[in-house]
């Protein structure tokens, strides 16, 4: 069977970090016998077109030197900050357009996966209309649909035909496949590749043991994200201070983004900027390093303003993966990997109080903490493995094409 993936940003070159869940992705289905492919916006007039042996297809839609709508951080993200980008969404549409046709009658796939099916449903839709074999394949994050309902109510129709039109819908998370029932009475499953993760043993280094604050030193709590605000590292900052009157705890942030410079504004204002670290984007090693050398992980998510939220929060998986026990917000796809007292401790968002309590009593109890860390990585292992992801999706693909199939054998369209 051949896969297409469809996307907004994939590896610029061999070291590119970003979109680590996909690559992941396709070398396991790969390893299944798949014959898979990319299609991806180029970045700056160019990209690489083969990544590990899958090859890339980018697609062009503006001068060089301006197509950087998507890679460098989301293009919702983008276009919030500076509306506008919005100008290359034309050409971004119909480059991708002409690419897809292209896609359709040169090499059709048997099937074309779509992530962020607004607006990439439309490119999927002229790769099928161009062959005479494809399916597709609708995957959704959630703030799509959330961006849609709260700003773009006029696209609305453009989501259901999105939904409606796919030969099969997948959903990130459970609340996100709860979003998306909302318009249509089909079957969503929920297939969380975006977390798909390898079955092999800890990482090197790794134990479970001297943690939380069973070594010297003050508790180090970690936070690993991009600086916007739906990621409620603000909530962090804040919780801290309650912390430090209890205990000596320090905090390393890990990315950057548009609120990096209000954040350290933030921390100086409630008297914590000597005990937070703003380290910045980091490259691999002193990401490893930091999960290893930290105590607690943090992920205080809330709902922003414009009503966005964590679609799942894969950086959960890659914290508990080295050992790290887990506090974050009960909002968005966190639950599905965060069960409370389970497998970490929930607040709720925007929460400061609530948030000092449980980093509080997770260093007070690090017996439990160290329990709840070995009750995650089972679930992990059992619900985002990615072995388990694999056998969801060739599922997926199977029913996509017997639809399909079945679809052409009456006569009938999606």
């Amino acid at each position: 069977m051949k896969v297409v993936h469809v996307v907004t940003a994939f590896p610029r070159h061999d070291d590119d970090v970003i979109t680590p869940w996909l690559g992941s992705l396709l070398l396991g289905l790969r390893e299944r016998g798949l014959d898979v492919g990319v299609l991806a916006p180029a970045y700056r007039g160019g990209g690489a077109t083969a990544w590990r042996g899958i090859p890339v297809r980018r697609f062009r839609y503006a001068p060089a030197r301006l197509e950087t709508l998507t890679h460098d951080e989301t293009a919702p993200d983008r276009i919030r900050r500076q509306p506008a980008y919005a100008a290359l969404l034309p050409g971004y549409m119909l480059g991708g357009s002409l690419a897809s046709i292209g896609l359709g009658t040169s090499s059709p796939p048997d099937v074309v996966h779509v992530h962020w099916p607004v607006p990439h449903a439309w490119f999927g839709a002229l790769a099928r209309a161009s062959s005479e074999r494809t399916a597709v394949v609708s995957s959704f994050y959630s703030v799509e649909i959330r961006w849609i309902e709260r700003r773009l109510r006029w696209a609305l129709p453009f989501l259901r035909w999105s939904i409606e039109s796919a030969d099969g819908v997948t959903a990130i998370s459970t609340a996100t496949a709860a979003a998306v029932a909302r318009y249509t009475p089909r079957e969503v499953p929920v297939i969380p590749f975006s977390a798909a993760i390898s079955d092999g043993p800890r990482p090197d280094g790794v134990t479970a043991e001297a943690r939380p604050q069973e070594r010297a030193g003050p508790v180090r709590l970690l936070f690993v994200g991009r600086l916007v605000e739906r990621k409620g590292v603000h909530i962090l900052i804040r919780a801290l201070a309650r912390v430090r009157e209890r205990v000596d705890a320090t905090v390393t942030v890990i990315g950057d983004g548009p609120l990096a410079a209000p954040l350290e504004a933030e921390a100086r204002r409630v008297g914590v900027d000597p005990f937070v670290h703003f380290a910045g984007r980091v490259d691999e090693e002193a990401l490893r390093e930091a999960y290893r050398t930290s105590d607690l992980f943090i992920l205080p998510a809330v709902v922003d303003g414009k009503g966005d939220t964590e679609g799942l929060g894969v950086v959960l998986l890659e914290a508990i993966e080295f050992g790290l026990p887990l506090i974050a917000s009960d909002v968005g796809g966190i639950p599905d990997i965060v069960r409370h007292g389970e497998t970490g401790l929930l607040v709720p968002p925007g929460d400061a109080g609530a948030l000092a309590e449980a980093i509080s009593g997770a260093i007070g109890d690090p017996a439990a903490a160290r329990e709840r860390v070995e009750r995650g990585r089972a679930h992990m292992r059992e619900h985002f493995g990615l072995p388990s992801v694999v056998d969801r999706l060739l599922a997926c693909y199977g029913r996509a094409v017997s639809r399909r199939d079945g679809l052409e054998s009456q006569g009938v369209g999606p």
